[in-house]
């Protein structure tokens, strides 16, 4: 054998061993290690929640801050100076307009009812003496018995005598106006505050603190703001003679204090905040709302009708803009790019992506990607409950 084919078999031997060893290298590699298709096989599904796209009528709602306002606030005082003798009206009571709240002793006005009635019946015995006197006077005169300037000197006086009996009437008129001013009653009907001045004490018709203040509840008035680019559409159904439903929610916008409409828009818009004033008026029947109460506003604009609806936590936003996660019927995810329309608190408007009846997944997207298997269960109408889905 020659070294040339001797070289050749050594080479060969070499070749051989190394494929041997690459074989069982790959055989190694890819008998311990899955593929991505076994992988997804093994992967265990991830647990979601899910909600059912419907088809119905959203109700399209302005959310805004508000403050609740008394419509009338009045500081009851008294109208004449004197003793408060006596206070009727019990701290905090509903009371109704004309209601006596408090007197003040009416004696000092009671007296110069009767001074004036007085002076009266004395000028009006006066005036007939006059007014007698003058007739002769006439007669007198016709008769060339007395002179002309005598019968102008009667007559003058009987004229005073006429103007005295009319400041008399007027002062009688005054005294019955201070009795009737004795008797503090309510201006308008509300609740009455605490009680600012105690029996005994003097009051005047210029004190500053007055003896209580009555707040009218029912109806009251809601101040709130909303963005001016809402305006417009406001602005449009008041012009139309529409009235707008307004719901007062509580501090944490979660339950429904009461219920009324709106009343009228501000004449300008805040510069500083980009917003406008509105006034809603509720009844408040059942005293609900407390003036300075603080409150959230939901005034209702629109209905847009025949939409497909679903839950808020559905939409999900990312850099290629707006989805949600849809579950296919092989249990598994994909990705539909949304429209969505005007929403609401729970609920909102899908104009394009998504059809009545697509499943969404609402809880646990953050460990979703396309084509990930899930395990879904449904939850109850209220959002309380969950159960599988079918």
């Amino acid at each position: 054998m020659s070294s040339e084919t001797s070289r050749r078999r050594w080479l060969w031997l070499v070749a051989l061993v190394v494929f041997a060893a690459g074989a069982y290298w790959l055989r190694a590699t890819l008998g311990g290690r899955p593929t991505s298709a076994a992988q997804s096989a093994k992967r265990p599904a991830v647990p979601v929640v899910v909600a059912t796209a419907r088809a119905g009528d959203l109700p399209v709602y302005l959310t805004g801050l508000g403050s609740v306002t008394a419509f009338h606030t009045v500081t009851v005082k008294s109208r004449v100076d004197g003793q408060l003798v006596n206070v009727t009206f019990r701290e905090g009571q509903l009371v109704q307009e004309g209601d006596l709240l408090a007197e003040v002793d009416p004696r000092p006005f009671q007296v110069q009812l009767e001074q004036a009635q007085g002076q009266l019946a004395r000028d009006q015995a006066q005036l007939d003496d006059a007014r007698r006197t003058l007739q002769r006077y006439r007669r007198l005169h016709a008769e060339k018995v007395v002179s002309q300037q005598e019968l102008d000197d009667q007559a003058a006086k009987a004229g005073q005598f006429q103007g005295a009996i009319q400041a008399d009437q007027a002062a009688i008129d005054s005294a019955k106006l201070q009795l009737t001013y004795a008797r503090i009653t309510a201006p308008i009907g509300g609740r009455t505050g605490l009680r600012l001045v105690d029996p005994g004490n003097l009051v005047h018709a210029n004190d500053a603190n007055g003896v209580v203040v009555i707040t009218q509840f029912q109806p009251i008035a809601v101040l709130f703001t909303i963005p001016e680019d809402n305006l417009p559409a406001i602005m449009k159904k008041l012009n139309a003679g529409e009235q707008l439903e307004t719901d007062a929610f509580d501090r944490s916008d979660q339950n429904r204090i009461a219920s009324g409409t709106l009343l009228t828009v501000d004449n300008q818009i805040d510069q500083s905040t980009g917003t406008v004033r509105l006034k809603a008026v509720f009844q408040n029947d059942d005293g609900a709302l407390f003036p300075n109460q603080f409150v959230n506003v939901h005034l209702l604009l629109d209905v847009k009708r025949g939409t497909v609806i679903v839950p808020v936590a559905a939409i999900q936003r990312g850099p290629r803009g707006t989805f949600a996660y849809a579950v296919k019927p092989d249990h598994t995810v994909e990705v539909r790019t949304l429209t969505v329309g005007p929403a609401g608190r729970t609920e909102a408007a899908i104009e394009s992506g998504l059809a009545a009846g697509d499943v969404v997944v609402i809880e646990g997207v953050d460990k979703l990607r396309e084509g990930t298997l899930v395990q879904a269960r449904e939850t109850e109408h209220d959002g309380t409950h969950s159960k599988p889905a079918a």
